[in-house]
């Protein structure tokens, strides 16, 4: 409850109360009101003209949106150094791997195409970094292309250096008798004269001499195509199928160590020096077919000798003399 106020009338000589007067209160409310609507009023225009007047929100936003542009610049560091790793692969990949496997090289158009047809990056535009945030996408997809391109070159690869060394294993490329001294070596590839009639005439392989017994060798990989002594003048003879259009035989054996339709590998013992069909003395003939032709086997000894002694015996194989078959 309020108190009351009095004040002393001197007319009256007495004590009056003082009456509050309705309109002056109103007056009071109004001015009060109108003062807070202008103080608001100049605040907002203070808050609306000065740019660096941020909320706590507002900063917080800063602070997450600065710290996402740096995390996105680390991330495009990085991606530069996985394109310049990438880079140094793709280049070996090319001028090394591929050309060893005899294999066409990947254009960079192929390795870095990017993606045609329907924007892929519309829902990250529209916001004040969607710039950096679609570069960077754009950035990572080529990458991620440029891999699923590099890892199906090594794919490739890695089957052709397997068929490689199918390859390098199939091929005749020792001798089929031991010959470490370098002296069983009889007559060569070429016209020779014949052992039996003297005429001059086309001898298709190279003829080993040794020993009566001594052990006949597989040339390279493959499956053994014939043993029989079903071949004119080649009497006990054993033919392998190294695929790849090579095949090689090996004539006049004793005895054989092997059967029509075995696999066999490069040292592998198939047969025995011998003397029979046409034949003046004990030793193997040897040929080498390539696609169903006769070819010189003295360039198919690399896997045992060195250079030195493959010139050996490229003299002795060029000697026209008398052949023993």
């Amino acid at each position: 409850m309020s108190k009351v106020k009095y004040y002393y009338d001197k007319e009256t000589l007495s004590y009056k109360k003082i009456e509050k007067r309705k309109g002056r209160k109103l007056g009071y409310a109004l001015l009060s009101i109108g003062a807070s609507f202008l103080a608001g009023f100049i605040l907002l225009v203070i808050y609306l003209n000065i740019p660096n007047l941020e909320t706590p929100r507002e900063k917080a936003l800063q602070r997450e949106l600065q710290n996402m542009k740096t995390q996105y610049g680390v991330l495009n560091k990085k991606l530069d150094q996985v394109q310049t790793v990438l880079s140094e692969v793709e280049e070996r990949d090319n001028n090394i791997y591929r050309l060893y496997f005899e294999a066409n090289p990947i254009p960079d158009e192929q390795r870095k195409a990017g993606f045609g047809g329907v924007n892929r990056y519309k829902d990250l535009e529209g916001y004040d970094n969607s710039k950096l945030i679609i570069e960077s996408n754009k950035r990572l997809d080529i990458l991620t292309k440029q891999l699923v391109v590099q890892s199906k070159s090594l794919d490739e690869i890695a089957v052709l250096a397997e068929e490689k060394e199918k390859f390098l294993n199939a091929i005749p490329a020792i001798q089929p008798v031991a010959n470490k001294d370098l002296t069983r070596i009889a007559s060569g590839y070429g016209m020779r004269s014949d052992p039996f009639t003297k005429e001059r005439k086309m001898h298709w392989g190279m003829d080993f001499t040794a020993p009566r017994g001594t052990p006949i060798y597989a040339t390279g990989n493959g499956v053994v195509e014939r043993a029989d002594n079903n071949a004119t003048g080649y009497g006990n003879h054993i033919r392998i199928d190294h695929d790849y259009g090579y095949v090689s035989l090996y004539a006049h054996l004793y005895k054989y160590n092997v059967r029509r339709g075995q696999k066999v590998q490069r040292g592998d013992l198939i047969g025995f020096v011998g003397s029979t069909g046409r034949s003046e003395a004990p030793h193997v003939h040897y040929e080498i077919f390539k696609d169903g032709q006769r070819i010189n086997p003295i360039n198919f000894y690399y896997g045992n000798l060195s250079p030195e002694e493959f010139d050996v015996i490229l003299q002795k194989a060029q000697l026209e003399n008398q052949s023993l078959d």
